[in-house]
């Protein structure tokens, strides 16, 4: 299909920098959703939790967190599609370091770097468990 005069393709060269602006825009909308500290993580570390269509439209929506493999898809979960105000209450700060070197791994390397970089203390928890 010809590309319109009003929307060239854009030539090779341009590729390069497109895809260097979306990788950051992509980024930049995992780093907004971030909470201020992982003190403001307060989600429940027992029972089972259900998550709303808005986060879980693509599986499960329920899961029981005395399940190691619930409780890793949940966090996944959690982490990928939640928004700003979904963190506190869906992910709990404990929970979260604790399962982080795990967790890390099955994550996006988009969601591990922007939570890595705005928390440390989850990085160096990488460190010490490998």
């Amino acid at each position: 299909m010809p590309s319109s005069s009003q929307h060239p393709a854009p030539a090779p060269r341009d590729l390069s920098s497109a895809v260097t602006e979306d990788l950051a825009m992509y980024r930049e909308k995992f780093r907004r959703r971030l909470p201020e500290s992982l003190d403001e993580l307060h989600g429940p570390t027992h029972g089972v939790v259900e998550l709303p269509l808005h986060m879980a439209w693509s599986g499960m929506t329920s899961y029981d967190l005395g399940k190691p493999r619930q409780r890793i898809g949940l966090y996944r979960t959690v982490l990928h599609e939640g928004m700003h105000d979904d963190l506190p209450r869906y992910l709990n700060q404990d929970l979260l370091l604790h399962l982080w070197p795990v967790l890390h791994t099955l994550v996006g390397r988009t969601v591990r770097a922007v939570w890595e970089e705005a928390f440390p203390q989850l990085a160096s928890r990488t460190r010490a468990a490998a």
